[in-house]
């Protein structure tokens, strides 16, 4: 039986970024693709069927019924018991920002199992692509094509920053782009859905305790903003000639920050900033910027971005530029399914209950079936950074914990 520390071990070295640190790992690429392998054979040490979808998401099966009776084959995975996260990072992120609560689920399969327990429906761990979204832009990417939340052309035509579409990635990688999209049949297997991820913030620590129950997952959104100017010589062009649009998003990123600031529980990020062309001695044609908004409160949300977009536009027409706005993807403010929670805090009296600005899968979930999350302690309180941490006691707390709350849900 492997520990969730002896897990994450064995893939401590891949997606390294010796320039950025942390880990980089990115759907599709060859560390995300390792880690999938890695996922498949683990599932497989532990005689788990694996299978893979038409949206990519990797499904590991543990389903009695299965076994020596295929009359069955048809209706015994509807409404199992799913647990699981993601393998793909943001640049530079930490190490356990996904792979931790995938970790954790292979580590709860073995508690089970040396429980003695025999699941009376089937459990699957599965695994989402692009939860990030650090390579095509839309967080969820997976999930988001699982339940409908994402045109699937629109899925089809999003680009890297290569112009790679993920229609292409998808079919390079083994899946047909034709049948990307909802997939009712794999929806109807999730009865139930536990996520178990590393916190992202500071309220374990705060609260002195190593697990705590998902409450909440606050509305967020990402946004990208182009501003268009006038590219040109920055040698030849005076000052008083320029339309740069560059000054005008320095502006912007001031505003944005202000403006969050003024408005209790918002946060607004501007983490990508992009000129074209590019060049040091080059006045910017175009320069995009892409804005991460979040706020308890949808409508607050809503409202933040229209004020950001009408102060980019005010900021850019002061540069002789102009700015346009366009959402990449919404998630409204999620609360977990009640009866749920209340079934993961009778397998964990004492065990704190906990909201989160982060988005999760199990938040795109939550619109299709019940679904929640637990979370594992993280000392530094520092995320999506290589800072990031979870002790390797706290890690073998939060699989004892998600075993104790499939063994309940069995």
């Amino acid at each position: 039986m492997d520990s969730v520390s002896s897990l994450l071990g064995s893939i401590e070295d891949v997606g390294r970024d010796p320039s950025r640190g942390g880990y980089s790992r990115p759907v599709f690429s060859t560390a995300e693709l390792d880690l999938r392998s890695w996922f498949q054979q683990e599932a497989g040490r532990r005689g788990l069927e694996v299978e893979t979808d038409r949206n990519g998401i990797l499904w590991a099966w543990w389903d009695p019924a299965r076994s020596g009776n295929e009359a069955h084959d048809g209706d015994s995975r509807r409404g199992a018991l799913v647990t699981g996260s993601h393998l793909d990072s943001v640049p530079g992120g930490g190490a356990f920002d996904g792979p931790l609560g995938v970790a954790s689920a292979l580590a709860a399969v073995d508690l089970l199992k040396a429980r003695g327990v025999t699941p009376h429906r089937a459990l699957a761990v599965a695994v989402f692509p692009e939860e990030e979204g650090s390579r095509f832009g839309v967080a969820c990417l997976g999930s988001r094509l699982l339940t409908g939340g994402i045109d699937a052309d629109a899925a089809r035509n999003l680009k890297d920053a290569d112009g790679v579409t993920f229609a292409e990635a998808a079919r390079a990688h083994g899946l047909d782009p034709a049948h990307l999209g909802r997939d009712d049949e794999a929806l109807g297997r999730i009865g139930d859905f536990v996520e178990l991820h590393v916190e992202q913030g500071r309220g374990l620590i705060d609260l002195k305790a190593p697990i705590a129950v998902g409450t909440s997952i606050i509305g967020h959104g990402r946004w990208k903003l182009t501003i268009t100017g006038q590219g040109n010589h920055a040698g030849t062009t005076l000052m008083e000639d320029r339309a740069d649009p560059m000054v005008a998003a320095a502006q912007v990123v001031l505003a944005i920050r202000k403006t969050a600031a003024a408005t209790p529980e918002a946060r607004a990020t501007v983490g990508r900033i992009q000129p074209v062309p590019g060049g040091t001695n080059v006045i910017a044609s175009r320069v995009d910027l892409w804005i991460d908004v979040r706020h308890p409160d949808d409508a607050t949300t809503a409202a933040l971005v229209e004020s950001i977009h009408g102060q980019a536009q005010k900021a850019a027409a002061f540069e002789g530029c102009t700015a346009a706005l366009t959402q990449e993807s919404v998630s409204g403010t999620v609360t977990f399914d009640a009866e749920l929670q209340r079934q993961l805090q009778l397998a964990l009296p004492g065990a704190p209950a906990l909201p989160t600005g982060a988005g999760h899968d199990a938040g795109i979930l939550a619109a299709h079936g019940p679904s929640a999350m637990l979370y594992v302690r993280n000392p530094t309180g520092i995320s999506h950074s290589p800072e990031e941490h979870v002790e390797p006691d706290d890690a073998d707390l939060g699989a004892a914990a998600l075993a104790d709350v499939l063994e309940r849900l069995l």
